[in-house]
């Protein structure tokens, strides 16, 4: 399976409210979670990485036996 781990940020923008111009703008800065943002790259699903694991004890997967044949 093909995962991301997703972070946030925050980033403070002042605009004068007559004229929509940008007045200041901070740095990025890290919003600290307590458990990282899981998603996945098949079908997009976003979860806290217990989620994925509880899932993936509740359905190992299953080992299929392959006879490989070069020719």
């Amino acid at each position: 399976m093909k995962f991301s781990v997703i972070s946030s940020f925050s980033q403070r923008v002042v605009k004068d409210a007559a004229t929509g111009v940008v007045q200041e703008v901070t740095e990025l800065e890290p919003i600290e979670d307590t458990e990282p943002t899981i998603q996945c790259l098949v079908c997009s699903y976003r979860a806290n990485e217990l989620r994925f694991i509880k899932q993936a004890e509740r359905e190992p997967r299953v080992i299929t036996p392959t006879n490989p044949a070069y020719v």
